[in-house]
Parts: C-alpha cells; sequence; structure tokens
C-alpha cells in the first residue's frame, strides 16, 4: 500500500510574509514528507525584508524566495488550504479542508514585531505537521 504526500497550500494578499513563513517552516519541518505551496491574491514583488531577517535567525533562509501569484489549480491541487488574512480574496472550492489562520500582519513592522508572528506560526505549524501524520 502506497502512502500520498499530503499537499498544503498557504495562502494570503501578499505571499510576502506569513504564508512564507508558514510554507518554510513546514519545509523546514516536513523534509520531502508533504507537499509545500505558499501563494498570494495580489503577490508583492519581494519578501518582507525583516520576515527574511527573522526567519534568518532561526537558520531558515528565505531570501531567495518570491512571492508567487495564486492559481486555482494550486487549491484544486492541495489536500489543506491554510488563509491567513485573503478575506474574499481566497477562492473556496468544495470537499477542501480549509483552516484560517487569524495572525497579525507583519506588513510593514520592524523585526520585533515580525518576531512573535514567526514564533506563532512555528507553534501552528508543529500542530498541523502532527495532524498530518499517518497515524
Amino acid at each position: 500500500m502506497s502512502e500520498t504526500k499530503p499537499s498544503v497550500l498557504f495562502m494570503c494578499v501578499h505571499n510576502a510574509g506569513r504564508s512564507q513563513i508558514a510554507a518554510a517552516y513546514l519545509t523546514h519541518l516536513a523534509g520531502d514528507r508533504v507537499e509545500v505551496l505558499s501563494a498570494g491574491s495580489a503577490p508583492a514583488d519581494t519578501v518582507n525584508p525583516a520576515v527574511v531577517q527573522a526567519m534568518a535567525e532561526v537558520g531558515i533562509d528565505l531570501s531567495a524566495e518570491t512571492p508567487k501569484m495564486l492559481t486555482i489549480e494550486a487549491v484544486q491541487a492541495s489536500d489543506v488550504v491554510i488563509t491567513m488574512g485573503c478575506g474574499d480574496t481566497c477562492p473556496v472550492f468544495p470537499g477542501k479542508k480549509y483552516l484560517d489562520w487569524k495572525l497579525d500582519d507583519p506588513a510593514g513592522q520592524g523585526i520585533d514585531a515580525v518576531r512573535p508572528i514567526r514564533d506563532e506560526i512555528e507553534e501552528r505549524i508543529r500542530g498541523l505537521l502532527s495532524a498530518l501524520q499517518p497515524r
């Protein structure tokens, strides 16, 4: 019996902060056991520099990442879709598991404001990872 690898999509508006942190943590902690995607409904040009700095502090390099445009195909291909401040701009498809994570937005914030957001996302990712593991 072969197990399929779960796929998780993190969505926000700009794909420059929260969704980038979440995708990086899940990739870091799960390795190749989970397919990880992130995207935004209106992607920024670059990842928030304070987010890059905060993640570098925990040994995760986001300096080469770029915000990506959300596609319907990415949503359809995902088992779990986690929204972060999308409001009505993120598409919803029947049959998908959706989680809405209420998190402060790191946009325009300095490193001191981004660290607690980063730490809360890590905690949520650890919980998500244990929920994704086969029993």
